[in-house]
């Protein structure tokens, strides 16, 4: 089973677009045996910007991020990976809930670590899409 990590643009997405790939991988996740979680850090901040940029779909984020397992307590641990220091606890909240994926939009700071696992404590870090890309080439 593949332990995939929202990050809150990924959340964001989803609850914005319902027709989009991050929504498409919410209603997958129980049917593809994909354990979804995030943090209530990443749940603060997609909130915080659904409710600047497109308060209607507060709800739908409410109800996205009480549907996927939150990641609670993060140990203050030391990040491996040079990161700003807002996206170090969403990294570290994946490494303790033992992630296999992290899914991001953000291509400024986790780009430089995407699809390298073996600098990453072996998660996967991917866009939603390129997750699709692999999931289909199994």
């Amino acid at each position: 089973m593949k332990r995939v990590f929202l990050d809150a643009n990924v959340l964001f997405t989803a609850a914005h677009n319902p027709s989009g790939k991050a929504a498409l991988l919410m209603e997958l996740a129980e049917r593809v045996y994909w354990h979804l979680m995030t943090s209530e850090l990443a749940c603060e901040e997609a909130r915080r910007n659904i409710c600047i940029k497109f308060p209607d779909c507060l709800p739908r984020i409410e109800e996205l991020c009480r549907s996927i397992h939150i990641v609670s307590h993060v140990h203050e641990m030391d990040c491996p990976l040079e990161l700003p220091d807002k996206d170090k606890p969403i990294f570290m909240a994946a490494v303790q809930g033992r992630a296999s994926h992290l899914l991001t939009g953000d291509l400024a700071h986790f780009g430089p670590f995407m699809n390298k696992a073996s600098e990453t404590q072996y998660i996967v870090i991917q866009t939603v899409s390129d997750f699709f890309l692999s999931f289909l080439s199994e």
